[in-house]
């Protein structure tokens, strides 16, 4: 069963969904935050997960960022890492208020971009009983070093320098500049990395696109990405459980590797043969193991 949600986010109305399951007569059940991927919304790759996770026995929340989505905040498509890890909180704190949800047995689960956000919120919320990531990703580390680590200092730099500018022209009264989450076209792209084939392919496409992933972020999030770090206190989570899982060909894992050697022992890396960053947005031959590993790993820390 879906019903639709609001809650506040610093002072923004979130758009929301919230799955049960069909046979939920109202007594308090586990419930699980799913936080979508950096330009994604909650009808995609966030919604995959929260269905799968209500048809075994979870309440599960997806959410529109702030700026994003059905959800408030202008300018649209800012990229505030610490406003995205607020948003996290403040699902969690909606679902305390609800009666049909046990408080004392919320988890999350962040994807792509947010499997930077989940984390970083969970560090300082112990009200998140149990993390989990899919495909995560820290975007402040993609974003200024590159994909890989190829980009050198000079480029975050030139971002910084534009940032300031383009505060200057929207305080002037200019619209807000905006680069492409993902490439708009297949064209051009057949050396280019897997993940930002993949990335064309689900959310320009209609295999995943929806009308409100406009693929577009404000330039100018980039000055306080750049302060942010997804994980340099990801010892914090300790001692509840960390789960994060990747593709064994996904060009990302190498941020959840180093995130899991970084938590401790209180965290798992799973493998999941086969599958790139992005198969593990949809596709049923890897979102199916990768969801029995979530209902394993939920079930042993909610609901026990």
């Amino acid at each position: 069963m879906k019903t639709n949600v609001t809650f506040p986010s610093a002072g923004l109305n979130l758009a929301g969904i919230l799955f049960t399951p069909d046979s939920h007569t109202g007594q308090a059940i586990p419930a699980v935050v799913v936080s979508h991927p950096g330009g994604g919304v909650k009808e995609q790759t966030a919604s995959v997960y929260a269905e799968r996770l209500a048809r075994e026995g979870f309440a599960a929340l997806v959410f529109d960022a702030a700026h994003q989505g059905d959800s408030e905040g202008l300018p649209r498509g800012l990229e505030n890492p610490f406003q995205r890890a607020e948003d996290v909180r403040a699902a969690v704190t909606y679902l305390t208020t609800r009666d049909d949800i046990d408080a004392s047995r919320i988890g999350a689960l962040g994807i792509c971009a947010s499997g930077g956000y989940v984390p970083f919120a969970a560090q300082t919320d112990h009200r998140i009983k149990a993390v989990a990531t899919v495909s995560a990703v820290d975007i402040r580390d993609l974003l200024v070093n590159g994909l890989g680590r190829t980009q050198g200092p000079e480029v975050l730099q030139s971002l910084l320098e534009q940032a300031g500018a383009l505060r200057t022209a929207e305080a002037a009264g200019e619209a807000p500049a905006t680069l492409t989450w993902a490439p708009e076209s297949p064209e051009g792209l057949e050396e280019a990395p897997v993940l930002y084939r993949e990335a064309q392919d689900y959310y320009r496409t209609p295999r995943g696109g929806h009308c409100n992933s406009t693929n577009q972020w404000v330039l100018r999030s980039i000055d306080q990405i750049a302060q942010y770090d997804s994980y340099a206190m990801i010892h914090l989570i300790a001692p509840r459980p960390l789960l994060m899982i990747i593709g064994s060909e996904a060009d990302t894992a190498y941020f959840s590797r180093e995130a899991v050697t970084k938590a401790g022992a209180n965290a798992e890396l799973f493998v999941i043969d086969g599958a790139t960053h992005v198969a593990l947005y949809d596709q049923d031959e890897h979102v199916t193991p990768a969801t029995t590993k979530l209902t394993d790993f939920y079930t042993t820390h909610l609901t026990r």
